[in-house]
């Protein structure tokens, strides 16, 4: 293989910088990322503050780290802080942020044939509660979302909300996120960005993209704690979203029935927290900012780009990835063999990666019954892209 350079990143310090190098060949970023030993770091001495101190005194001794979590996420994707909020996870950002769309009968959502099994399933509950329909924009000649389709659909009319995802979950494509935006402006339509996969691992801006919303997960390529995740929503549109549901922290009882929500993002929080995990994914955020968004992409798709190559020219192997853009993803399979054994082999070998469920893409018509996912980061090697594509040789089948 050619070697793939660092593009500006330290890879060895970086790497003893993440314990889980020393023992495990990670290749399962889109899942969940290696945390670094910062965010471990962070992590575990809070919870050993609260385990010395109580955890509401914790929380009053941290207040100054709690904080830091809006500046860091919010200077990753170039937003405002009071536009950030912290939730336990990508799919409930998501949901607090289209749930909160004052949908009503007749209106139409536009979405694309890669939408993700979970936001497929909120689609159709509002769409039966409030009478609003779910169309699926085709793909372009690339395999991403259609930009002519969605113009002819914007130009119909009556479209309240283009809910896409940015990189899909079982595919390494990267959808044109940033057209998308600029079409939504022009037709004063509201655009809801999943950034599930793409935070961490491709540069997002949200003034660049021009999203209204745009919700991510920590696990994955952001590195991270698992339980965490953050919510952006555009400053201006804040008072035009009313959460699906409220407490004493997103909103103020000012009387026996009255209350006042929050002006800012936090009103799509809830007072209680995984706090340590809060702590964790600000310093995450900082440790990605620190490194560079536009060097963790070039390595990232580089080291992607070399991993398709070496696979496609294997005999057996079907690379599945689409897109005129790539991202880290790179979805394969195997003649004669299910991608649950190829998995188990990977495992046993020291090599994490995971399987795609068509039954979480039923929108997608070249989704395949299942498939290996392997994603990189800019952690992982050039000697560990050999070890996949070897194992893999070992069991395809022969000319």
């Amino acid at each position: 293989m050619t070697t793939t350079a660092g593009d500006g990143i330290d890879v060895e310090k970086v790497r003893l910088e993440t314990p889980g190098c020393a023992s495990v060949t990670h290749l399962n970023n889109a899942g969940a990322a290696l945390p670094p030993a910062p965010v471990l770091d962070a992590v575990t001495e809070h919870l050993r503050l609260e385990a010395r101190t109580g955890g509401y005194e914790a929380n009053d001794l941290a207040r100054e780290l709690t904080e830091g979590f809006y500046d860091a996420v919010a200077g990753l994707v170039g937003a405002h802080r009071d536009e950030i909020a912290y939730v336990e996870n990508a799919t409930r950002a998501w949901d607090m942020a289209f749930y909160a769309v004052p949908f009503a009968a007749g209106d139409r959502i536009l979405t694309t044939t890669s939408e993700y099994a979970s936001n497929a399933i909120a689609f159709h509950q509002v769409a039966k509660a409030r009478g609003v329909s779910v169309e699926v924009l085709p793909d372009d000649g690339d395999g991403q979302l259609s930009l002519d389709a969605l113009a002819a659909e914007l130009a119909r009319g009556r479209v309240r909300l283009v809910a896409v995802n940015h990189v899909p979950t079982h595919n390494g494509l990267v959808n044109p996120a940033a057209e998308v935006g600029r079409l939504c402006r022009e037709a004063g339509v509201l655009f809801l960005l999943d950034a599930c996969q793409s935070v961490g691992q491709l540069t997002v801006d949200v003034r660049e993209i021009g999203c209204d919303m745009l919700s991510a997960t920590g696990r994955k390529f952001l590195r991270g704690p698992r339980g965490t995740g953050f919510l952006y929503v555009r400053r201006d549109l804040l008072r035009e979203l009313e959460p699906p549901f409220l407490d004493l922290h997103s909103a103020v009882w000012t009387a026996p029935d009255r209350y006042e929500i929050r002006d800012d993002a936090r009103r799509f929080e809830t007072w209680e927290r995984y706090v340590a995990g809060q702590i964790g994914l600000g310093v995450a955020a900082g440790y990605a900012a620190a490194l560079g968004v536009r060097a963790i992409e070039e390595r990232v798709t580089g080291l992607a780009a070399r991993l398709r190559e070496e696979l496609a020219a294997t005999p057996g192997v079907t690379v599945l990835d689409r897109g005129a853009r790539r991202c880290g993803i790179v979805t394969f399979t195997v003649a004669g063999r299910e991608s649950a054994e190829v998995k188990g082999v990977l495992r046993e070998r020291g090599i994490n990666v995971s399987v795609t469920d068509h039954t979480h893409q039923r929108l997608d018509p070249n989704a395949v019954p299942a498939a290996v996912r392997a994603s990189a980061h800019y952690y992982n090697t050039d000697e560990e892209l050999d070890l996949l594509v070897s194992a893999v040789r070992g069991i395809a089948p022969r000319r």
